[in-house]
């Protein structure tokens, strides 16, 4: 009696064969004794960026605002450091630093995750936009028509020159019936303006203002404010002192202001994680955030590092903010859609 016999041929695929190769890894990675020694190195740095991020109001501004200059760049401690921690541990085979490094990504989605999603809605009243339009921007002529095109009610420029004052003026008159010029700033509206001045924030010239819009939905407090420039200097550090005392200048504006709804429109030269700008940022909340989709970096235009232009409210509630495309200035400029009404 003849018997047949069949031989199974092939690697085969199946629950068995992938169970196999998962507990060869595991016996190669069990007796490989060095697999918690090594990345120690890699380890120890994981642990400090996530104890920058997590300490980082702690860090003293009496060294170089050396505080100041972590925390306008925080969201890229999680975005660059992490990723390449993550490479080291792998290349490294190592337990302890895979495990380390879950600490600063942990801190981080503490700290910016809210600014993942997209927080964008619908409807609102009145549409605002700021932008620093450079002093040395090529084509005010352009970049007007570019910032007018956003469908902005309310516009705020910043860095105005004397020479360029006329040509904005000019583009942008078809647009916006009413507008004012303090200094090195400017306000367009689509609607009325009231009480203007100029605000003093200690400067020894005018770069903030305020103004009411009576818009259809209700009045608004509107301060423009363009902030001094810091710089990062290897002998002086991140020199921002004559920057914090114009934002303590203009948070006692805000703070005496009468209206209760107020919007602030401009370059602040300064994130909303910078500590030096809390007599401003601790009273108002920004469009951004609250109703943002990402980040929203606005410089360098080139390529964006940080948030320093800002929409920021008090009394009114943000439904979306965005960036708008790139113009002839080295900032993007930035928008908001708000809600005057109150429900």
């Amino acid at each position: 009696m003849a018997q047949a016999y069949m031989t199974e041929t092939g690697g085969g695929t199946g629950p068995d064969r992938r169970g196999s190769r998962l507990r060869s890894l595991y016996e190669r990675l069990r007796r490989d004794g060095g697999i918690w020694r090594r990345g120690i190195l890699t380890a120890a740095l994981a642990v400090v960026v996530a104890l920058v991020m997590l300490m980082h109001a702690r860090i003293p501004n009496s060294i170089g605002n050396t505080g100041s200059l972590v925390e306008t760049f925080l969201p890229w401690f999680g975005v660059a450091f992490v990723p390449l921690l993550l490479v080291l541990a792998l290349v490294r085979r190592s337990a302890t630093a895979l495990i380390a490094v879950l600490l600063p990504l942990v801190v981080w989605l503490n700290l910016f995750g809210g600014l993942l999603g997209d927080k964008t809605g619908s409807g609102g009243d009145l549409t605002v936009a700021t932008h620093n339009v450079n002093a040395e921007n090529p084509d005010p002529t352009g970049t007007a028509r570019d910032v007018a095109a956003s469908g902005a009610d309310v516009l705020a420029l910043e860095e105005l020159t004397a020479y360029a004052v006329p040509v904005y003026e000019q583009a942008l008159a078809s647009t916006y019936k009413y507008h004012s010029v303090q200094g090195t700033v400017g306000l367009w509206s689509k609607y009325p303006l009231s009480g203007v001045r100029a605000v003093d924030i200690r400067l020894g010239w005018t770069r903030a203002m305020r103004a009411t819009v009576s818009a259809p939905e209700g009045t608004v407090a509107v301060y423009v404010a363009h902030m001094p420039s810091v710089r990062v200097k290897l002998a002086a550090g991140f020199t921002a002192r004559q920057r914090d005392t114009s934002a303590d200048a203009l948070g006692e504006a805000i703070a005496d202001e009468t209206l209760s709804r107020v919007i602030l429109l401009g370059d602040l030269n300064g994130t909303m994680n910078d500590r030096s700008l809390n007599a401003v940022t601790s009273q108002m909340r920004s469009t951004q955030g609250a109703a943002g989709s990402g980040f929203g970096f606005s410089w360098p235009a080139s390529f964006p590092l940080a948030r320093i232009d800002q929409i920021m409210v008090r009394g009114v509630q943000p439904v979306s903010s965005w960036t708008l495309p790139r113009t002839g200035s080295d900032h993007l400029p930035v928008a908001a859609r708000v809600r005057v009404t109150t429900p």
